[in-house]
């Protein structure tokens, strides 16, 4: 896991500012969310296997969902989840713990991809953000969303914008003014602005949809 500094974050968000100039008025406003930080509750784990496991169980849902049923895998495994001791886990073992029929197949999928060497988990540090969001994808269950969210929080990766996250597209929808939603191809046209730091853009984009709420949270933690 890359090492990231708070002085990194903020040079990163200056330079996105140089950029784009409305993103250094969001910063004045909402501050410097840690971008590679899941922004309602969640976590990073050491063990990138277990790391993507657990954005397979945030499809669709909370993260705090989410994290209640990771941490009942994390007791049905008998500690971080490895290859191995998910699939000594059936498919009506992992419903058990809360997780929908298909996210089983899902995860079981994932872990039989890496089980069998298909998928080397562990050398995705190494790799460039292309080449790991390809190899990611053609698991069974792992979708783009899935994949970028896995680039940001676990492996620190700077530059990364999910064009089809919904929040992020309302929030661009906001910040142009526009009639409606934009597609995900119009998301990345905008995006190409503001490389190579669109990590921080997306941070910023996800707490402006929040904005009297988030100006609320900066004040507290400066108290």
């Amino acid at each position: 896991m890359n090492a990231i500094s708070d002085q990194d974050i903020d040079s990163a968000y200056k330079e996105l500012g140089y950029l784009d100039p409305r993103f250094e008025q969001l910063r004045e406003r909402l501050g410097t969310p840690d971008p590679f930080h899941f922004p309602d509750g969640g976590r990073t784990v050491d063990s990138n296997f277990a790391g993507m496991v657990m954005h397979i169980l945030a499809q669709q849902i909370a993260t705090r969902v989410a994290l209640v049923i990771y941490d009942r895998l994390v007791t049905a495994t008998g500690g971080t989840p490895t290859p191995e001791t998910v699939l000594m886990l059936d498919v009506e073992q992992l419903k058990a713990i809360g997780t929908s029929h298909s996210k089983a197949t899902y995860v079981r999928s994932f872990a039989e991809a890496v089980s069998s060497g298909q998928l080397v988990i562990d050398q995705m540090d190494s790799v460039s953000d292309k080449d790991a969001e390809e190899s990611l994808t053609r698991v069974k269950g792992i979708g783009p969303w899935s994949a970028e969210m896995f680039l940001i929080h676990q492996l620190r990766r700077s530059d990364i914008l999910p064009a089809g996250d919904l929040g992020i597209r309302a929030a661009i929808r906001n910040l142009d003014s526009l009639p409606e939603v934009p597609s995900i191809d119009e998301v990345r046209a905008r995006g190409e602005a503001w490389k190579p730091y669109r990590t921080y853009a997306a941070a910023l984009l996800w707490r402006s949809l929040s904005e009297p709420a988030a100006a609320a949270l900066d004040r507290s933690e400066e108290a």
